[in-house]
């Protein structure tokens, strides 16, 4: 990788008409893109906090509460797709809208929901109207700034709200955790989802709503979608990510497991066939997709930041809450420190400009290392957190940090810019579905150990062994 060059050298359809925009007006849709961005963080983050008071409200086990974000996290990602071509051909300020509106009148309506069941559905829908907002928010930001520099800035802004978002969700949701209730954590992303999508109306200038495709006739938007492909590859990415939830639950050998598993590779390299016998401009995910410089290593940079923090997260929340009994408060408090570092670090997108993104990645995931080995040495203990917790999330989530917002704004730079929705739901697929890998991993060693007749019992710090190996993997294909 090189120091940061245009995104592409092919133009945007709004290069001249966004020199009407000011400033100013920039501004505000970044700002409203980006909290888009820390609405969908904040919808999965702050649950955290309100896991045990939801097992003890609805009776639900711990393995059974993971599908609270799980829920989410299946139809999110595999919504992301859809979303993305349809952000491509159609009019992304439409989808954006929409999946802004749908958030908000879906999480009025969880608020008032005490079932186990019902929250379980409820939760799928919220992911996937969030699914809408990210390809969307990214099509327009990139038409919105068509200046390389600006543009990398804006995605590295975008990018690193959610990583921030993530993390002070966590204490948000603690707040009215211990303040509220539980349903206050629906009620506020309403509160703020509603009045936002009403506002875009007006805010969203037209001239960025334009791609390349959305000028074409009706009849050739509608063969540009790709229905087969996409209804392939989101069928394949729900049974995966069912079959990796449920592993915990169910057994890695159950045929509940298996079966999803074996029939979601099957629909991948199905999908992956398909898109060979399409032209270019007619596949979802044209295969030269994954032969741009870098896409695929980048990709998979992308199962990291999100696994790292929900499995870090799930840890030590139960933990700390189930068994040194601390409050929620204390317990989202002592997290915070990853907060404040991750907000710090959201803003190392410009180092691009002086340095390879390669080295910054390697850097990253260098840190991320370091901490995982404080992590495993502490023990989690409240005697060791000064001296091995605490130092362990401040690299780790600078580490992280510097990782995740590099390879997002190279990802966008490896692709055209008439691909950006696609792109942004290909990346931020693989930040959930790394997430959902990472908590059915703990979830799963968490089960072994408190089973009664467990043949093996793993010690606290073989739960940051996956983690390990996955970073030593990430730092090999970088290198």
């Amino acid at each position: 990788m090189s120091p940061l060059q245009p995104l592409s050298p092919a133009g945007t359809l709004v290069d001249d008409g966004l020199k009407e925009l000011s400033p100013a007006r920039k501004q505000v849709l970044l700002f409203i893109f980006c909290l888009a961005q820390i609405l969908d963080a904040f919808n999965i983050s702050s649950l955290y906090s309100a896991l045990p008071a939801l097992e003890i409200s609805m009776g639900m086990t711990e393995s059974q509460s993971t599908w609270i974000i799980s829920a989410f996290q299946l139809t999110f990602a595999s919504f992301l797709l859809i979303s993305g071509r349809v952000s491509d051909v159609y009019n992304p300020k439409a989808v954006f809208i929409g999946g802004i509106f749908g958030l908000g009148i879906i999480s009025l309506g969880v608020g008032f929901v005490d079932g186990e069941i019902p929250m379980i559905i409820c939760r799928a829908l919220t992911g996937i109207a969030s699914s809408m907002t990210i390809p969307s928010a990214l099509t327009l930001l990139v038409n919105a700034f068509p200046d390389p520099h600006q543009q990398a800035r804006a995605i590295s802004m975008f990018g690193g709200c959610g990583g921030v978002a993530s993390i002070f969700g966590l204490l948000f949701g603690a707040v009215l955790i211990e303040w509220a209730s539980y349903h206050w954590v629906f009620w506020v992303a309403a509160i703020v989802a509603v009045p936002v999508a009403v506002a875009c109306v007006f805010i969203i200038p037209p001239q960025i709503a334009k791609t390349a495709e959305s000028l074409e006739p009706e009849a050739a938007k509608w063969k540009s979608l790709d229905l087969v492909g996409v209804s392939v590859l989101t069928v394949a990415l729900i049974l995966f990510i069912f079959a990796v939830t449920s592993g915990s639950t169910d057994g890695w050998a159950s045929a509940m497991v298996l079966a999803p598993l074996v029939i979601s590779i099957s629909m991948v390299i199905a999908f992956c066939y398909w898109e060979t016998l399409l032209p270019a401009e007619k596949a979802a995910i044209p295969p030269r997709t994954w032969f741009y410089k870098n896409f695929s290593v980048l990709f998979a940079l992308a199962l990291l930041p999100y696994l790292w923090w929900s499995s870090l997260f799930m840890i030590f929340i139960t933990l700390w809450q189930n068994i040194f009994h601390w409050s929620v408060i204390s317990s989202a408090m002592h997290l915070f420190p990853l907060g404040i570092m991750g907000f710090a670090a959201s803003f190392t997108g410009p180092l691009s400009r002086t340095f390879s993104p390669k080295w910054i990645i390697l850097a990253g995931l260098f840190l991320c290392m370091v901490s995982t080995v404080l992590v495993a040495l502490g023990g989690g203990k409240p005697e060791d957190y000064w001296s091995y917790i605490l130092p362990a999330f401040v690299i780790g989530t600078v580490g992280v940090m510097m990782a995740h917002i590099q390879a997002n704004i190279a990802i966008f730079k490896a692709a055209p810019p008439s691909m950006a929705g696609t792109v942004g739901a290909i990346y931020n697929g693989a930040l959930q579905c790394g997430s959902a890998v990472g908590l059915s991993a703990i979830t799963s060693i968490e089960t072994s150990v408190e089973a009664p007749m467990a043949v093996h019992k793993i010690t606290p710090d073989e739960l940051w062994h996956f983690g390990l190996s996955l970073e030593l993997s990430l730092l090999n294909l970088s290198l």
